[in-house]
């Protein structure tokens, strides 16, 4: 029995449950719609797979509109615009998280890092025309004169841009996160400035770090509209990342911009929800395992 006293308001512990019960509605929300959405996933996937030769998802060609049904043509595409980008924003994202953490002064961060996530609120849009306008000519075209002006290359670098802040803020947090102590212990030791962050404070770090390539990686196969601008779009398999391809996004992309509910043959429309089912395996694939190596290499202070 509580006591008078100690219970509290009436109208106080009303309200409290009430705030309780809102709150407890709008986390089961998100997990209805979430089931919700992968219901019908997974029921318009299985009703394209049904309704479809096994063999025709060998072919070389992805053209939903034609019948044609290679699934290889976005899946290799995803592949090479993935890692493109990855190869960009990872370095790139990790000396700049490791430039504000350990190197600049208090002034010098508060004046770059907000320049740094501009490129983050910039629409996809405009990074994908700036692919097509400057990276296209001025980079990849020269480098490799004869490639096409719209190719997996052009879109990964322009991916990579995107991801490049996403990647330097986590890292900079999980730089920032390791414990003062271990620093001091270094420089205590008589090691340099270098050898302290490259030996002790990004070791120290590392699950953060992976954590943060992940979701740099993730953020790279989910991008559509660089990809549908500046990758060329031909729904041939790629070979190399010179070549014109789509992504899984892409494609998804292009087969929806029809009229109605997308002309051509009869599973053309459904073939958009088997592209986003193997989108979503691939996704929670990646951060399964991405999750189970940062609990292995995970340090707690």
């Amino acid at each position: 029995m509580i006591p008078t006293d100690l219970a509290g308001d009436t109208r106080r512990r009303a309200i409290d449950r009430g705030i309780g019960i809102c709150m407890t509605g709008a986390a089961a929300t998100s997990v209805v719609i979430s089931f919700a959405i992968i219901a019908v996933l997974f029921r318009d996937a299985i009703g394209f797979l049904s309704s479809v030769d096994f063999g025709a998802l060998s072919n070389s060609i992805w053209s939903p509109r034609l019948g044609r049904f290679g699934i290889l043509s976005p899946v290799l595409g995803t592949v090479w615009v993935t890692l493109i980008a990855a190869l960009v924003a990872g370095p790139i994202g990790l000396a700049s998280a490791v430039f504000l953490s350990e190197y600049a002064n208090p002034r010098v961060r508060r004046i770059i890092k907000p320049i740094i996530e501009v490129l983050a609120s910039i629409p996809s849009v405009v990074i994908g025309y700036f692919a097509i306008r400057f990276i296209a000519p001025e980079l990849v075209m020269r480098l490799f004169p004869g490639s096409p002006g719209k190719n997996l290359m052009v879109a990964g670098l322009g991916v990579g841009l995107l991801t490049i802040p996403l990647m330097t803020s986590v890292a900079e947090d999980a730089l920032r996160a390791v414990p003062q102590s271990l620093r001091e212990a270094s420089y205590g030791l008589g090691a340099k400035k270098v050898t302290t962050v490259t030996r002790v404070v990004v070791p120290a770090a590392v699950s953060g770090l992976v954590a943060g390539m992940i979701l740099s990686i993730s953020r790279a196969i989910g991008e559509t509209m660089v990809v549908f601008l500046a990758a060329g779009g031909t729904g041939a398999r790629p070979t190399t990342p010179l070549d014109g391809g789509l992504t899984i996004t892409s494609a998804m992309a292009s087969v929806a911009s029809g009229t109605d509910n997308v002309a051509g043959v009869g599973n053309a429309f459904q073939s958009i929800f088997f592209l986003g089912l193997l989108l979503f395996l691939i996704t929670l694939s990646l951060n399964v395992v991405a999750d189970r190596f940062v609990r292995r290499v995970r340090q707690k202070y």
